[in-house]
């Protein structure tokens, strides 16, 4: 969930990331389209849930992993990325994705490593659940999918990969829509004490970094994200169907590995993989996002989440914050679909 304590850190070097990021400004060349212009949002109403399905998944070799993920749209549409958080999965975007299919975009939801039908390729293969290797999933996936650049979306750990990424890869990000704001961090920052009440927002990490919370989410991972739901989101009258649908994604095979190894991480009990140090050093620094962007919060967003004014500076391109008013919880895509919908596209038409 939204971690606005993970601020500055970490340390150098690294072969094999310096070789990723040389890749990045290689690619070049691909669909002019994606970068086109749509005119600021006027969308019809829609009830969230009105949606329950997405076409049949597809899937893909990228980088490390074979991606699952949702396709809908023209493939000659400007490219929206829509990624989402935990314990959550694609269909916080069930509802977004037609709203912007219907205006032309190409929208790509995938499933983010240890959520439904993404895997590893090796087994051999750490199973890191730390920020910035679940960011270059997602770059990979767009070399994989031949997209120059994008608009990147998303909350809770979609937002904080899309924060990342344009921190980065700004070339490789159009604009940017954010749900709680600049979420970049540091194992340094995850170290330093909070506050008792501050802290107590935090239970589920202290419950994590034990192998009593490892064994309680492995036992109990449809209880123990039910109700991480209804903290977050404590005005949101979502129903059984609408829980069971993404909490299927929770039976991936990595999913228990993946977030118990991406708390631990941040908290400084796990270590990363060497080839990231060197761009964890750089996201230590606390970079400012330069692309068009527009950050969001609800206003019943029962988990811990930073005030906009403390991350408004860390925007220097064009910028704006909305918060969405109506009872309004930390799942903001789903609960508020065309809200949503309409900051992609107006950030896009001021790209």
């Amino acid at each position: 969930m939204s971690n606005e304590i993970d601020q500055d850190r970490r340390r150098l070097v690294g072969a094999a990331a310096l070789t990723f990021v040389a890749s990045q400004f290689a690619f070049s060349g691909a669909a002019e389209a994606q970068l086109s212009k749509p005119k600021p949002a006027n969308l019809g109403p829609i009830k969230p849930g009105t949606h329950t399905s997405f076409a049949p998944l597809k899937q893909i070799d990228a980088g490390v992993l074979n991606i699952g993920y949702a396709e809908a749209g023209p493939a000659e549409g400007p490219a929206v990325i829509l990624l989402h958080g935990w314990p959550y999965d694609i269909y916080s975007f069930v509802d977004v994705a037609p709203l912007l299919t219907a205006e032309g975009y190409r929208v790509i939801v995938p499933f983010l490593r240890g959520h439904g039908t993404t895997r590893f390729l090796s087994d051999a293969t750490l199973r890191n659940g730390q920020p910035l290797a679940i960011a270059t999933d997602i770059i990979a996936l767009m070399d994989a999918l031949k997209i120059q650049k994008a608009t990147l979306a998303g909350f809770d750990w979609g937002a904080r990969t899309a924060d990342i990424m344009a921190a980065l890869w700004p070339q490789r990000c159009q604009a940017l829509v954010s749900v709680s704001g600049y979420l970049i961090g540091s194992q340094e920052a995850g170290k330093k004490p909070l506050p008792p009440k501050a802290e107590l927002q935090w239970w589920y990490q202290f419950y994590f970094a034990t192998e009593r919370g490892r064994a309680g989410y492995e036992m109990y991972r449809r209880e123990f994200s039910k109700l991480i739901w209804q903290l977050a989101s404590p005005k949101w009258d979502f129903d059984d169907a609408t829980f069971e649908r993404t909490a299927k994604a929770f039976d991936n095979q990595d999913h228990v590995a993946i977030v118990i190894h991406n708390y631990r991480w941040r908290q400084g009990l796990a270590e990363g993989e060497v080839q990231y140090d060197a761009l964890e050093k750089r996201l230590a620094e606390g970079p400012v996002i330069n692309v068009p962007t527009i950050t969001m919060e609800g206003d019943a967003n029962g988990a811990p989440h930073p005030e906009p004014a403390a991350y408004a500076k860390k925007f220097s391109g064009k910028y704006s914050h909305r918060t969405i008013k109506g009872g309004i919880g930390h799942n903001l895509p789903q609960e508020a679909p065309r809200a949503f919908a309409e900051a992609i596209i107006d950030v896009v038409a001021d790209s």
